[in-house]
């Protein structure tokens, strides 16, 4: 079996672990907590970044930020997974879902406007596959209409936007080291905060609501509850497998794009022939190589070329169920307009192995696979 993703081991992970045992101290915030901070503020350029247990609670942290409660609306794409509608939901907040561009799969711009209501208070955008939104549009709507921004960035660190790496564009953002993304340390994630309005209380929530932060600054004599907030610091051992990780992150970006590269310069035939269509990459992104997708022209031959192709021992999958029409999703959110391209790309998205240690020979042994296997489909297929 050629599985769908393993993450990329460097050598210092254990190296680091092995430093904060010798020391004794694991609770979270200590040195490699503070070194990854760091490193993510120097490197993405964000204002502020404060390491979480997961993108999920970075999510959460956002929407507790951007002061998001009863009745309020957040626009989003319903392509995407659960945690960017639940950090609203959890609040009392209402999603609205709009659709998706058919080149990138993310947030369809200009269906934005729309969606607009007096209830509207922030827009949550996704970079889909580590592919930049369109964000000089999306950032003008927001100014236009005093609306705060939250890049769902969990699938896109390393990656650019007009130069600008995502997660400094919005005015707060989340980022993912769950097992599955470029950069991992088993589940964890980042919150960073481009607003310096909110830093402080970034903080504060961050410290389970309290001014602990101050507190060991030496601007107050104790600290004490001052805010709503929770657990959502990670442990130290986390912190010092990530740093490992995020001073390697040139070298996991390369191997990772010479698989991406590979798997698209190798299906560029196919795609002439209208079998599926690759990924679409504007001019002015780069991009960090997190997924690569195919998009068969049906729903009936995305299924078939799934089952085949792990028949054959490839770990091809599907991706998200659109929230949209998910039990909770109609329970809790909205939709705004008509999701076609989100149902159609829902319905003919397929995810290829892809990562980093991935052996030439299993490189090669997919592309052969699916080029075999598409063109079978094609031939014993009806068209739906």
């Amino acid at each position: 079996m050629i599985r769908f993703n393993k993450p990329y081991i460097t050598g210092n992970e254990m190296k680091n672990i092995q430093s904060v045992l010798n020391k004794g101290r694991m609770a979270g915030n200590g040195e490699f907590t503070q070194k990854c901070q760091e490193w993510l503020e120097c490197e993405i350029g964000c204002g502020k970044a404060l390491l979480t247990t997961s993108c999920t609670a970075a999510l959460e942290m956002a929407v507790i930020l951007a002061d998001i409660g009863y009745g309020d609306e957040v626009i989003m794409p319903s392509y995407t997974f659960v945690s960017t509608a639940n950090a609203v939901v959890l609040r009392g907040g209402v999603p609205v879902f709009v659709d998706i561009r058919e080149d990138t799969l993310n947030i369809d711009e200009t269906k934005i406007e729309a969606a607009i209501t007096p209830h509207t208070k922030a827009i949550t955008v996704v970079h889909y596959a580590g592919v930049a939104c369109e964000m000089d549009t999306i950032m003008a709507i927001a100014e236009k209409y005093r609306l705060l921004v939250i890049e769902d960035a969990a699938q896109g660190i390393l990656s650019k936007y007009k130069g600008q790496p995502l997660g400094s564009i919005g005015h707060f953002a989340a980022l993912s080291f769950h097992e599955t993304k470029n950069l991992v340390s088993g589940e964890g994630g980042a919150v960073l905060i481009n607003d310096t309005t909110f830093q402080d209380r970034a903080e504060i929530i961050w410290e389970k609501g309290t001014n602990r932060k101050a507190f060991h600054k030496g601007l107050v004599d104790k600290y004490s509850w001052v805010d709503i907030g929770s657990s959502y610091l990670p442990g130290e051992l986390i912190a010092a497998f990530l740093y490992g990780q995020l001073i390697s992150c040139a070298i996991i970006d390369k191997a990772r794009m010479k698989v991406w590269n590979q798997y698209h310069e190798s299906f560029a035939a196919a795609e002439k022939y209208n079998k599926f269509r690759r990924p679409i990459i504007p001019q002015e992104i780069s991009h960090n190589g997190h997924i690569y997708y195919l998009l068969l022209p049906t729903a009936s031959k995305r299924d078939q070329m799934l089952h085949r192709l792990q028949d054959k021992g490839i770990g091809a999958v599907f991706h998200y169920i659109p929230l949209h029409s998910s039990p909770a999703g109609i329970r809790y959110g909205r939709t705004c307009g008509e999701m076609d391209v989100t149902d159609s790309v829902a319905s003919r998205l397929l995810r290829l192995p892809l990562w980093g240690e991935m052996k030439e020979e299993d490189v090669q042994t997919v592309i052969r696979i699916v080029q075999d296997e598409v063109n079978y489909i094609e031939e014993n297929v009806l068209s739906e």
